[in-house]
């Protein structure tokens, strides 16, 4: 990607992925910070080479297999969505101001108000989880400055998880721990919709 192509993409929004007419329910919904200039100049999530984002959700069982950033239409099929806390591109996540993190916030919480499922005659339909993919950013969004990695306090019968940035600026995070911790909060949403 030319440096000309990243530079324009500066401040760019890139639609959410979300089930359309013929998908199944909205399950689980991704989160990430706010798009990537690579994402932004792409027009899909989690672009940059070296993003786990894609293997982690496999490695998880999230999808039968690995998809690439230029499939991400399929994930409405498998029942998940994503989304971003704030939606301008910006070169790092440090350039997003703490006032558009909160705002942020509550856009996710208002979307996922109009997002939750309905019941379908006798089918009851369980809630949707989220998982948020950065836990500092989540910290400043929903002012939890002690959150760790893993559940959070539901949003009513919404399911709320904190997943590692899987930036491969992580260091922190290896695949294997990430894929993990995918597989914690599929398994906690599966149960959830299950319980609901």
């Amino acid at each position: 990607m030319r440096s000309v192509d990243l530079a324009a993409a500066r401040g760019r929004m890139i639609p959410d992925v979300l089930p359309g007419p013929g998908d199944p329910p909205l399950r689980v919904l991704f989160c990430g910070i706010n798009p990537g200039l690579v994402s932004a100049a792409t027009g899909h999530h989690f672009a940059r080479p070296g993003n786990r984002f894609w293997p982690a959700l496999h490695g998880a069982g999230f999808t039968p297999r690995r998809l690439r950033p230029d499939e991400q239409h399929l994930l409405p099929s498998f029942g998940s969505g994503i989304t971003n806390i704030v939606p301008r591109a910006t070169a790092r996540a440090d350039e997003l101001s703490a006032a558009e993190l909160v705002a942020g916030g509550e856009r996710l919480r208002d979307l996922v108000r109009t997002l939750r499922p309905v019941a379908l005659g006798p089918i009851a339909l369980g809630p949707i989880a989220v998982g948020v993919v950065g836990i500092t950013a989540y910290r400043v969004a929903f002012a939890a400055p002690r959150a760790t990695i893993g559940p959070q306090p539901a949003w009513g019968t919404t399911l709320v998880w904190a997943l590692p940035n899987p930036s491969g600026l992580n260091a922190h995070w290896s695949l294997a721990a990430m894929v993990a911790e995918f597989a914690r909060f599929r398994l906690a949403a599966a149960a959830s919709s299950r319980d609901a």
